[in-house]
C-alpha cells in the first residue's frame, strides 16, 4: 500500500469500507477499472464471490423488517418504511434502480427471492451498506448501457399485471422520471402530444423506440418539425402493432 499515491490509497480505503472486501480484492477491482471507483464497484459486484460477503442472517432480518404481516412479500407499506430508513423519497428514481437490481417483476412489490437476491448481488446485508450504495446506484443512470437496461426494465415493471401495454398515464409518469435524468428537452411536449393525439396505452415497441428517438441530438430543429417526427413515430408504431 505504501507504493500507492494518496488519491489511490483513499480510493482503496473507501472501497474496502463500502464493500467489506479484502485489500487484495479491492486492489484487483480498482486496477481492473483503471482506478475509477464506480467502475471498480461494477467489477467487484459482478463477481460471484461478492455474495459470500453478505450475512444471510442479516438479510433475513432486513426482509422480515419490511415484509407484509399477512403475505410473504414486501408491499407498499414495507417499501415506504425502507425508503424512510434509507432517507430516500419513494418517488426518487434511485428506487427504480434498486428494483432493477432486484429484478422485481412488479412495481411496489418485492418477493423474498427478489429482495434477498438483489441485496446479495450488491453485497448489501445492512442498512448502512444499503445507504452507502445509493450514490453508486444513482450514478449508474449516467452509464449509457445501464440506463438503456433500466429504461427497458421499467416497461414490464410499471405495467399492471396481466396487461401487455402500459397505461398512458403511467407511461407519461415514467418518461418524465427517466428523461428528467437524461434531460431530454422535449419530454413535456412529447407527453402533451400523446395525450392530445394518441390517448391510448403504450406498447412495448413504442416504449423501446422512443429511447432511440430521444437520443436524436438535432434539437435545434423547429418544434413543429420535431412534433411531425413524433407523429410519424406513433403512426409507425401503430402500424407495427396492427
Amino acid at each position: 500500500m505504501h507504493k500507492l499515491s494518496r488519491s489511490n490509497r483513499d480510493k482503496l480505503q473507501q472501497f474496502v469500507s463500502i464493500t467489506g472486501a479484502s485489500e487484495k480484492a479491492a486492489l484487483q477491482a480498482l486496477k481492473a477499472s483503471d482506478w475509477h471507483l464506480e467502475g471498480a464497484f461494477d467489477v467487484f459486484y459482478s463477481q460471484p464471490q461478492s455474495k459470500s460477503l453478505t450475512d444471510t442472517r442479516h438479510l433475513e432480518e432486513l426482509y422480515n423488517r419490511y415484509k407484509d404481516p399477512y403475505l410473504d412479500m414486501i408491499l407498499v407499506d414495507g417499501i415506504t418504511l425502507l425508503c424512510n430508513d434509507l432517507q430516500v423519497d419513494p418517488q426518487d428514481i434511485v428506487m427504480l434502480v434498486v428494483s432493477w437490481h432486484m429484478k422485481a417483476a412488479t412495481m411496489c412489490e418485492f418477493s423474498k427471492q427478489e429482495f434477498i437476491g438483489g441485496l446479495q448481488s450488491l453485497g448489501i446485508d445492512s442498512l448502512d451498506k444499503f445507504r452507502e450504495r445509493i450514490s453508486f446506484m444513482r450514478a449508474e443512470l449516467k452509464d449509457e448501457q445501464k440506463f438503456r437496461e433500466i429504461y427497458n426494465f421499467a416497461f414490464a415493471w410499471a405495467k399492471e399485471k396481466g396487461q401487455k401495454s402500459l397505461a398512458l398515464d403511467t407511461a407519461i409518469g415514467m418518461w418524465q422520471l427517466l428523461f428528467a435524468e437524461k434531460q431530454w428537452p422535449l419530454v413535456d411536449h412529447w407527453c402533451q402530444f400523446l395525450q392530445a393525439k394518441h390517448n391510448k396505452a403504450i406498447s412495448r415497441d413504442t416504449w423501446s423506440q422512443l429511447l432511440e428517438f430521444a437520443r436524436v441530438r438535432q434539437w435545434t430543429l423547429h418544434y413543429q418539425t420535431m412534433m411531425q417526427k413524433a407523429h410519424g413515430l406513433i403512426l409507425l408504431m401503430n402500424s407495427l402493432n396492427t
